[in-house]
């Protein structure tokens, strides 16, 4: 018998903000391990070390060894393929924009996810679109134009260098392929179980990681192994994490908190770089980040009001 989905917000609460604080502990070995190893390369060994977590994490619930075959069983492979396309896309953008860009405003660019969602829902899932959720949306975009505009973006010259400019943009792209991923899964999960969708992920993304690795590869030095291994380790636990946090509240309370990532972006790049963010950088930050809380506030509004309508 299925035990009942628990809603205990504290629980939940702490273990969102110890996986969003791992996770830009993550990154920022990632961005430590950029000037070095080729982001690519790093990507790789993300998502092979992610492997033996998604699989300890899906066989929990496997009580006969026959179900563990049924977990890749699938009618929907291109779907999961097309998932995977987006994801790789999505991790690739965030870790070349990492290499490039202070840690801070890496991760305020790619808070963009929920106004990406919003604008894609419209073709893809049919979804009506408010004014509140328009607004909201022009909000976050205005606070990217605060970011870029303060990194001397439009104002030609070497204001902003060239490889900055792409960071800018590449970062945002994050958003829009993560985004998209996002859609997918949702589409995904109504056929297929989150455990099936997370290892048909881990596995097709590093595959077409492990393509690319002959034409990239830069043998590690032994403190880049360890950051690598650093990598596999905090990233496995932060998505367990992620995981309990995920079982112990409802994803829709649990949003705010995945935010705080952006205290601990600030203090690590100041800490390990001497990255003082910039008035542009909070600015754009607060705007992008109070953007997507009214987007998850209209998501819940809307909730209610279709579970009112509901026979």
């Amino acid at each position: 018998m299925t035990s009942p989905l628990r809603h205990d917000i504290r629980r939940g609460a702490a273990l969102m903000l110890a996986a969003t604080a791992l996770f830009t502990v993550m990154s920022a070995m990632v961005k430590e391990l950029g000037g070095r190893i080729p982001f690519v390369e790093v990507m790789f060994f993300r998502n092979a070390f992610a492997i033996p977590v998604v699989m300890a994490i899906a066989l929990r619930r496997v009580r006969r060894p026959g179900e563990i075959a049924a977990l890749l069983r699938t009618r929907r492979f291109p779907g999961h393929l097309l998932r995977a396309c987006t994801g790789t896309l999505a991790m690739a953008s965030s870790f070349f924009a990492l290499t490039v860009l202070p840690l801070a405003e890496q991760t305020a660019l790619t808070y963009t996810t929920p106004l990406f969602v919003t604008v894609l829902s419209i073709p893809f899932l049919g979804e009506r679109v408010g004014v509140h959720r328009w607004s909201a949306v022009l909000v976050g975009f205005a606070g990217i134009l605060v970011i870029a505009l303060g990194k001397g973006a439009f104002q030609g010259g070497a204001a902003m260098p060239p490889l900055v400019q792409l960071g800018v943009a590449v970062a945002v792209l994050h958003g829009l392929f993560s985004a998209g991923t996002t859609l997918l899964v949702r589409q995904l999960s109504a056929t297929e179980s989150s455990a099936t969708i997370v290892l048909w992920q881990s596995l097709l993304m590093t595959a077409f990681t492990a393509a690319a690795l002959p034409f990239v590869w830069v043998t590690p030095g032994w403190g880049d192994v360890l950051l690598i291994l650093g990598i596999g380790l905090v990233g496995g636990v932060a998505q367990v994490l992620l995981t309990e946090a995920h079982a112990s509240a409802q994803v829709s309370a649990l949003g705010p908190y995945s935010y705080s990532s952006i205290l601990w972006s600030v203090a690590l790049g100041w800490v390990l770089w001497g990255e003082r963010p910039t008035l542009a950088t909070l600015l754009g930050a607060v705007l992008i980040v109070a953007a997507g809380l009214y987007i998850l506030h209209r998501e819940l509004v809307r909730a209610r009001q279709r579970k009112g309508q509901a026979p």
